[in-house]
């Protein structure tokens, strides 16, 4: 294997590398770096996430860059700002003994001016996004005619997020004679669209083949109802107690509920969409990177930039519209030679997709049978059990109770004293599963995981609906509030517009009245009382009319291309 010093990279460059740990080049490096240090041609190199195509394309720019300039000669773009400031901080620390070269951060949710009075330093190297790139170049704030490499970073996601327009622009204002550089970890046709636009009869490079994964992470599903997602998803949580991982929902609002449920069963997640501006995202992401927070709830776009090592799962909670954003999800796992799992949650119409994926990976995906209640308690148990047992025992510390300890102890027995230590500790996993159903091919069940049979359901009227913008998610809440009723088995729940009927466990009846009673939702108190029986409702013939119509109208959009994984997963 080649070395940094091999590819011939400048001393300044080779002691940044020293400093960072960096020892042998990456497969995707040892391509690269040489083709871009000798040569002008234009590049398309693919390499799966975490393979480090960073510093395949930053490490050889860097070299090229002519220090005495005070002139933009490299330009980055990326489609997050996440991904912008890591390759901005990766560029910082590639040049640390390189003292007048300099780079700036150019995207969208930070002050426009400071970005500016940045620019006025005249940086070599501006990494940015394309909304507020082409938004300067628009203002004439930038200068891009002087630019030698024009690098393309997730440019199909860039396309595929609508920044078609911004990228005519921006590499407009771009000399034609420049080297343009394509990286990307995942290979849709789209690529093939951007080479005839943007670049120049240019060499392609890959590595593990076109839209394979990692060979290091193995792929399983689960096969369960969509409203039974939630309660798989915690039954997986709960049998992994080391998992450290990101779980990725289709839509900002559905990372807000899934987050909003975990948080209320004590789950250390956090969610990560559009809607937070830029400090609330570092504050986040530094939670995730230091495990302070172990899942985190996040969408595709929201995630794109997102660097962490050692993750061990990837979930999908819903799978993505594309084929390669599957594989670019599960590629976040895996990384370093460390093993990963990537999950996938799927309902019958969607094991289609399965066969789908593990043709287009060249990859076997694993059935994986959902645990049941049982296997969680008993897993849980064992850990627990475990932990005991090789807890360190600093006697110096504990030596001052011990005498009084054992005296309040000494009318228990060993099966006693063992017997409420586990209850002590383990309550509320035994209350959650108990009596918990098999989920195993549950398709056509509609009752959540803490139901019970109906003999034993009592029904309740709350005065919020959805004039209140109430949903379920925020009943689980009220639940979730009080100690007593955490785990309360609940059965069907029918919200209506200024109110909402829900079964609930009898015994837990006269709790609910107390605890609901005295709680405030949106600044309005909660009042709830016995309610009718809940009827099961069949839709309207003008909803199904209107579902019939809505699904004629999918079938035949004209954004449907042959590429697209939405219309392979629509034909079944």
């Amino acid at each position: 294997m080649a070395t940094f010093i091999e590819l011939g990279l400048n001393p300044a460059i080779l002691q940044a590398l020293t400093d960072l740990g960096f020892s042998e080049p990456t497969p995707i490096q040892q391509k690269s770096i040489p083709h871009i240090l000798t040569n002008t041609q234009d590049l398309i190199a693919f390499a799966q996430t975490g393979t480090g195509k960073t510093a395949a394309f930053c490490l050889p720019v860097i070299h090229n860059i002519d220090e005495t300039s005070n002139e933009v000669q490299a330009l980055v773009l990326c489609p997050t700002r996440e991904l912008c400031l890591q390759i901005t901080k990766d560029i910082t620390s590639f040049t640390k003994h390189m003292p007048n070269v300099g780079v700036v951060a150019v995207y969208g949710g930070d002050p426009v001016y400071k970005q500016l009075q940045a620019l006025k330093k005249k940086p070599q190297i501006v990494v940015g996004t394309p909304g507020r790139v082409a938004d300067f170049v628009r203002k004439n704030k930038v200068d891009f005619s002087t630019v030698r490499f024009a690098i393309l970073d997730e440019a199909d996601e860039m396309l595929n997020m609508g920044f078609k327009e911004e990228l005519d622009q921006i590499l407009g204002a771009t000399p034609k004679d420049k080297q343009t550089l394509l990286f990307s970890a995942t290979m849709p046709k789209t690529v093939d669209r951007i080479a005839k636009k943007y670049m120049n009869n240019p060499l392609e490079i890959s590595v593990a083949g076109r839209n394979q994964g990692a060979s290091n992470v193995s792929h399983v599903y689960y096969q369960a109802h969509p409203r039974d997602r939630y309660h798989v998803l915690r039954r997986i949580v709960d049998m992994n107690s080391d998992m450290y991982g990101i779980v990725f929902c289709r839509t900002r609002n559905d990372c807000k509920e899934l987050v909003t449920k975990l948080v209320g069963d004590s789950y250390a997640a956090e969610a990560i969409h559009g809607e937070l501006d830029q400090n609330q995202r570092e504050k986040v992401m530094t939670r995730f990177r230091k495990q302070k927070t172990k899942l985190l709830i996040a969408t595709d776009v929201a995630a794109r930039g997102i660097d962490v090592k050692n993750l061990t799962h990837v979930i999908n909670f819903a799978l993505p519209d594309q084929l390669e954003s599957y594989v670019h999800r599960s590629g976040r796992t895996g990384r370093a030679g460390n093993d990963g799992v990537s999950i996938a949650f799927v309902s019958n119409r969607e094991l289609r997709s399965i066969g789908t994926l593990e043709r287009h990976m060249n990859k076997k995906f694993e059935r994986g049978m959902i645990p049941t209640g049982e296997d969680v308690c008993k897993k849980q148990l064992f850990e627990l059990i475990e932990k005991v047992k090789a807890v360190d025992v600093d006697e110096s510390h504990i030596d001052t109770y011990l005498e009084e300890v054992y005296e309040k102890l000494s009318h228990f027995d060993r099966e006693t004293i063992i017997k409420n230590f586990v209850s002590l500790e383990f309550s509320r996993v035994l209350s959650f599963y108990k009596g918990a159903r098999d989920l195993n091919g549950s398709q056509s069940s509609r009752r959540d995981d803490r139901s019970v049979g109906n003999k034993d359901l009592k029904t309740l009227k709350v005065n919020l609906g959805k004039k209140d913008a109430f949903k379920v998610v925020d009943l689980f809440g009220l639940l979730n509030r009080h100690r007593k009723l955490k785990g309360a088995k609940v059965g069907n729940i029918h919200i209506q517009e200024s109110s909402t009927l829900f079964e609930i466990d009898q015994s837990l009846v006269n709790e609910i009245l107390i605890c609901f009673n005295k709680a405030h939702f949106n600044r309005r108190k909660v009042i709830v009382g016995e309610g009718e029986q809940i009827q099961r409702y069949a839709p309207s013939r003008e909803r199904s009319r209107h579902s019939r119509g809505s699904s004629r109208r999918r079938a035949t959009s004209p954004s449907r291309t042959r590429g697209n994984y939405k219309q392979s997963r629509g034909r079944r």
